[in-house]
């Protein structure tokens, strides 16, 4: 028992916090050993197509138009494309207004992998940029993200995701927050080191050229398209100073619902990039995709219960003091993740509490999303969540 319980909980540790320290410490020996890159200013600048997937946005549609529109790129080369699919409110009649722009509206509603499948034969530009339509840009985000594009390995680019946070916030902006910075850093190091292992689609690039159709069931299509020029032997880049903003989750229920749905996505896509997970391709990406991606959306969750129930059964048999003091700490974690919901539901704000709380939804909505993924109960339709406003 104890050895079984000290592999889960090693294995837990470097999920969520060893694999950071690791790349952190990786990343600082290839700068003291490799020189890095700078980029060419004077370069004249690819063709861009902005591709915006919307659904029932009829809220934010005419506030993304402008956010469009106001982008610092050479409005010659920079191409605008809304896909509405399935869209039932005003959302294309108000993009119908904006000649700027080129809409591609389909009544019947099939998934936004569909959709975007539908659009590629419209797009003109060499680089094709992926946004949501309830997310904004910061002005320079196309500038920022194809310099990266200098370098003939990079196939794709990240932008970062931010989640704008009052100071009042609740559990769902608190802990959505918290996590979207951490996972910005890692995206970072990832780079640094070799390559991204994914990219969020608020906002991410391609080279147009290197676009391969994947499956119309996709859940994450966002991802997939990334990792799949990935398996092709190009660079993921990730260009923090290209962000996408958007509200935190109306509230944990809703955050809850979309992270169920990434994590039948997580896992069918795991089922499905198997060349990412062979290190006999690419040993470095294999390396980064399984630390950073497939331990979280597999067994981490599950392992968390083990721990807890192995280390119960060894403070029964009589351990030592330090399996008493790992027990504690985790019943103390545990009772502050419950404190945290109270606090949530009462309205009380105290983001120390959040935290936990948000970590404990974030692996409950993997475990939950697996066997959604495997009971065949997840559309690939994509699920409006609701947004603070």
């Amino acid at each position: 028992m104890a050895v079984a319980f000290w592999i889960c909980l090693f294995l837990v540790v470097y999920t969520f916090v060893g694999y950071g320290l690791v790349l952190y410490i990786l990343v600082k020996l290839k700068k003291l050993l490799v020189k890095a890159s700078k980029f060419d200013k004077a370069i004249d600048l690819p063709t861009v197509t902005l591709l915006i997937a919307a659904y029932n946005e009829e809220d934010l549609i005419v506030g993304k138009i402008n956010n469009s529109l106001d982008l610092n790129y050479p409005k010659e080369k920079l191409e605008i494309i809304f896909i509405t699919d399935g869209s039932t409110d005003q959302t294309a009649d108000r993009i119908r207004r904006y000649n700027q722009v080129t809409l591609l509206h389909q009544d019947g509603r099939s998934g936004k992998m569909a959709a975007i499948k539908r659009a590629i034969p419209f797009i003109n530009g060499n680089i094709t940029v992926f946004t949501d339509a309830n997310t904004f840009l910061n002005k320079n985000a196309v500038l920022e993200l194809v310099k990266h594009y200098q370098n003939p390995k990079v196939g794709a680019v990240a932008g970062e995701k931010r989640i704008h946070v009052e100071e009042s916030a609740d559990a769902s902006s608190a802990g959505e927050g918290f996590y979207w910075k951490y996972e910005s850093k890692l995206k970072k190091w990832d780079y640094e080191l070799y390559s991204n292992v994914g990219a969020a689609g608020e906002l991410f690039s391609i080279r147009t050229g290197l676009y391969q159709p994947v499956e119309s069931d996709t859940i994450i299509d966002d991802h997939m398209i990334a990792m799949r020029i990935a398996e092709n032997g190009y660079i993921i880049a990730y260009e923090p100073n290209a962000y996408a903003m958007e509200t935190a989750s109306a509230n944990t229920k809703e955050e809850l619902k979309r992270k169920i749905r990434i994590a039948a996505g997580g896992m069918q896509s795991i089922l499905r990039l198997r060349k990412a997970a062979n290190p006999f391709y690419y040993p470095v990406l294999t390396f980064q995709y399984i630390s950073h991606r497939v331990l979280r959306w597999t067994i981490t969750p599950f392992l968390l219960i083990s721990v807890f129930i192995l280390n119960i059964l060894i403070v029964l048999n009589g351990a030592s003091l330090l399996y008493h003091l790992l027990f504690a700490g985790q019943v103390l974690f545990y009772i502050l993740s419950l404190v945290g919901m109270f606090f949530e539901s009462k309205n009380i704000r105290v983001k120390a509490f959040f935290i936990p709380y948000y970590f404990c939804v974030m692996n409950y909505a993997v475990i939950a999303g697996i066997f959604r993924y495997f009971r065949n109960n997840q559309s690939a339709a994509w699920e409006k969540s609701k947004r603070k406003i």
